[in-house]
């Protein structure tokens, strides 16, 4: 057995405690002064914590994954209306008043478009200027799935670290148990 009872990987990643793996589970127990049901509880509590978390990661993984098509659509649409502006058509498209209402409408030539941002927020840009910044939204909204994706494998990572030492942990403990009793039936 190696010198030391706990090995880890690094401490965290954005937030999330690493797991330590318990290699000596008796010298680990020794060392915090816990018994097994203890140490039980606090892996099953650290299991608990990965648990919400993930369902959080994967929440904004989920909305994220949403916001880029969105994001394209809205690029689509920003450079139909250049192409249109450039060859002097108007361009007639159907939009959604209300939930399930539609209306046509014929848009000229135009040198703006309003981008909605959200929260009630929605801002007049020039058709370059929102190009740009539909541009930028979607490489950041695809670098935060990226970011997101390799937190959710640390994650998984740790859960499955955690889920074995509390494995390792309940063996000991049965494993001590047993010998209890064989002891006191000898």
């Amino acid at each position: 057995m190696a010198s030391s009872s706990l090995s880890s990987s690094p401490s965290e990643r954005r937030g999330i405690p690493a797991a330590a793996f318990i290699e000596d589970v008796h010298s680990h127990l020794l060392q915090t002064g816990l018994d097994a049901n203890s140490c039980l509880g606090l892996l099953q509590e650290r299991l608990q914590q990965y648990k919400l978390v993930e369902m959080k990661l994967l929440a904004q993984q989920r909305d994220l994954q949403a916001k880029i098509p969105d994001i394209k659509k809205c690029l689509d649409i920003v450079s139909t209306l250049q192409e249109k502006r450039t060859s002097g058509e108007a361009l007639i498209s159907d939009f959604e008043v209300s939930e399930g209402i539609y209306a046509k409408a014929r848009i000229e030539e135009t040198n703006s478009i309003c981008l909605w941002l959200g929260a009630n927020v929605m801002l007049e840009y020039s058709c370059e200027e929102a190009d740009a910044l539909l541009k930028k939204n979607l490489e950041n909204a695809k670098a935060s799935l990226e970011v997101l994706a390799d937190d959710l494998q640390f994650l998984r990572d740790q859960v499955t670290i955690t889920q074995v030492t509390i494995a390792r942990v309940y063996n000991w403990d049965v494993h001590q148990r047993r010998m209890k009793q064989a002891t006191k039936a000898t």
